[in-house]
């Protein structure tokens, strides 16, 4: 079991970012509202700025990843900052390296920040532990437990298309058992006082304490999604699975892909959210993903925006 790792300095600021269990709605809001400003207003747009300039940022990805991967790259040049990324199958660590030698390397070598990710959960708590306290260290997914910047783009994405999260009834719907995703999606839609959460699964795919968090949990697909107003889609996270968790064939998707049927459950212009890769025809119907209300794209955009949001706080706050 892993230690747990401060994440707050003595001034309640972020030294890292790891999870979003232990912040406050005020810490999520200040990375919200600053992630807001790199957009041009009209345009669209994300900003270019000179903010790390001078700095080396380090992604470590123990896991394969193509979204995450590439907007940390792309936050990270947009804020001008140099950006290692090491090729974990040619690195030290393929010869036996351990992760804590191959970090103090890199940070002999003057990186700054790490970007982790990792199927080890508690890897970059680990991380966070061993580095000097100049270091800052960001958790792109670890395990099963948390991915708190996914779940801080999915909030900029819902504030951004529904406003006030105490209006809102949220489902999560999927394997929920196995997903980093959702657990901080959770965690942050309880300190953004979301109206009600609700998680929607089969009884395999579900933890036993969700209700003990507060969350509303069914096993009916159409009866969870009646009068909910924003739709969250999970894949399913095969490779992390156990046989027996799934119905054989295609039962999973006539049992809880979203598709014209059960989507007319919900609010009328209830908004979709996925945190990809998507698998048409398994977690959803193909046309659905690509309708008005799926704002999967947006995300993407907005995970930049929210990964210089949380860089740039997280070295503004070393050096004041």
């Amino acid at each position: 079991m892993y230690q747990t790792s401060p994440q707050l300095d003595k001034n309640n600021r972020l030294r890292h970012l790891l999870t979003i269990d232990g912040l406050t709605r005020e810490h999520i809001v200040e990375i919200l509202d600053k992630a807001e400003g790199f957009f041009i207003p009209k345009s669209g747009q994300i900003i270019q700025t000179d903010t790390l300039q001078g700095k080396t940022i380090a992604n470590l990805f123990f896991e394969p990843s193509t979204r995450t991967r590439s907007t940390f790259q792309l936050a990270a040049q947009n804020l001008s900052a140099s950006v290692l990324n090491l090729n974990i199958s040619h690195s030290s660590t393929s010869k036996g390296e351990s992760l804590r030698d191959t970090v103090l390397n890199l940070q002999a070598m003057q990186c700054q920040l790490f970007v982790i990710r990792h199927g080890s959960s508690g890897a970059a708590h680990f991380v966070a532990q061993q580095v000097n306290p100049f270091v800052a260290v960001i958790n792109a997914g670890d395990g099963c437990h948390a991915h708190p910047t996914q779940a801080l783009l999915d909030m900029f994405t819902i504030r951004k298309h529904r406003g006030d999260f105490q209006k809102l009834r949220v489902a999560i719907v999927g394997d929920i058992l196995h997903s980093r995703v959702a657990r901080s999606q959770i965690h942050a839609l309880q300190l953004m006082r979301a109206g009600e959460i609700r998680a929607i699964g089969p009884k395999t795919l579900l933890p036993a304490h969700l209700e003990q968090l507060g969350v509303k949990v069914f096993h009916d697909l159409s009866q969870g999604l009646q009068g909910v107003d924003v739709i969250m889609m999970l894949r399913l996270q095969t490779e992390r699975m156990q046989k027996g968790l799934l119905p054989k064939g295609n039962s999973y998707y006539r049992l809880y892909g979203l598709t014209s049927e059960t989507l007319a459950m919900a609010n009328p212009n209830a908004l979709i959210i996925h945190p990809g890769p998507v698998n048409r025809g398994v977690e959803i119907q193909s046309d659905i993903a690509d309708s008005p209300n799926a704002v999967i794209l947006d995300q993407v955009t907005n995970g930049i925006a929210i990964r210089m949001a949380v860089m740039s706080l997280l070295m503004e706050n070393r050096l004041s």
